[in-house]
C-alpha cells in the first residue's frame, strides 16, 4: 500500500489525537499572521480585476483539529476587512481544504466546520450591520499535494503550515543506517543525500503542480520547518527522532530472543 493511503494525523478528539496535540502549530500560525495579511492586502490591491465577485483559496495539509480553520478565518477577516475599507461588496469565497485520504475530514465538516460557520456569521453582522452575509462554500479534497489537485488557473489563495517537511515516500538507499529512524550523526553521507535529494524532488514537484493551479497574479504562503546549519544531522531538526530511535532500539533489545520462547 502506498504511503499516502497510510499516512495521517490521529483524528477524533481523543487524548493523543492531533486536535489536542497541535498547539505548536497554533503558535506557529499565530507567528505568521503579519506575513498572512501582508499576502493577502497584496492579493486584493494588485489581483482585484481577476476576482470581482469570488476567491479561490485552498489550505494544503489541513489536518484535523481547531487550527484546521485558523488559517482560513484569518483570510476571511482580513479580505472582508479590505472590502469594507474600500467599500466593494462581500466576496464569494471558495474554500478547499486538503489532506491525505486517510485525514479525518468527517471531525472537520460535523465538529468544527458548524461552529465555525456560526462564528463567522456573529463576527460578520457585527462587523458590517445587521444580517450582512458573507457566502462562503467548504470542500473537501483528500489526495496528496505532491501531485495536481486542481484545476488550471483556479486558485488565487494557496497556504500550507507545517506539512511541506513530510516527504511523498522513503528515500532509496537507507539500508546503510543501522540503528535510526531519520537523519543522526551515525548516518553515512550516502543517507544524509538520500532525504536530501528526496526533498528536493518532492519540492520541485509542489512548485510545478502549484504554479500551473494557481491565477496570474495570486499568492502562495508556506510555512515549513528549517534548521539554521548546514549539518543536514543537526540537532535542530534529528534530535527528537533520534531520542524515538533510541527508545524503539531497547523496545527491539527486550524482545526475547527464539530459543528463548521456545524453552519456556
Amino acid at each position: 500500500m502506498e504511503v499516502t493511503q497510510l499516512r495521517h494525523m490521529n483524528g477524533g478528539m481523543g487524548e493523543s489525537s492531533y486536535a489536542n496535540n497541535s498547539l505548536l502549530q497554533r503558535k506557529v500560525l499565530l507567528t505568521t499572521k503579519p506575513i498572512m495579511e501582508a499576502a493577502v492586502t497584496a492579493l486584493f490591491s494588485t489581483a482585484a480585476a481577476t476576482f470581482p465577485t469570488s476567491l479561490a483559496i485552498a489550505d494544503l495539509g489541513c489536518s484535523t483539529g481547531p487550527n484546521t480553520l485558523f488559517a482560513v478565518s484569518e483570510i476571511i477577516n482580513i479580505m472582508s476587512n479590505l472590502c469594507k475599507a474600500t467599500k466593494q461588496e462581500l466576496l464569494e469565497i471558495q474554500v478547499f481544504l486538503n489532506d491525505l485520504p486517510g485525514n479525518d475530514f468527517n471531525t472537520i465538516f460535523s465538529r468544527f466546520l458548524p461552529r465555525f460557520q456560526e462564528k463567522l456569521s456573529e463576527q460578520m453582522k457585527s462587523k458590517n450591520g445587521a444580517w450582512a452575509t458573507l457566502s462562503c462554500f467548504f470542500n473537501g479534497v483528500p489526495g496528496s499535494f505532491y501531485g495536481r489537485l486542481f484545476p488550471r488557473e483556479s486558485l488565487h489563495l494557496i497556504h500550507s503550515s507545517y506539512s511541506l517537511h513530510w516527504l511523498s515516500q522513503v528515500p532509496r538507499g537507507l539500508e546503510g543506517n543501522k540503528g535510526n529512524i531519520y537523519m543522526s550523526r551515525s548516518s553515512p553521507p550516502s543517507v544524509l543525500r538520500a532525504y536530501y535529494e528526496q526533498f528536493q524532488r518532492d519540492f520541485s514537484t509542489f512548485l510545478e503542480c502549484r504554479g500551473q493551479e494557481v491565477v496570474v497574479g495570486g499568492r502562495m504562503l508556506l510555512t515549513l520547518q528549517g534548521r539554521r546549519s548546514d549539518d543536514l544531522s543537526s540537532e535542530e531538526c534529528c534530535y527528537i527522532w533520534e531520542l524515538l530511535a533510541i527508545a524503539l532500539n531497547e523496545m527491539v533489545s527486550e524482545v526475547p530472543k527464539k530459543n528463548s520462547l521456545q524453552s519456556t
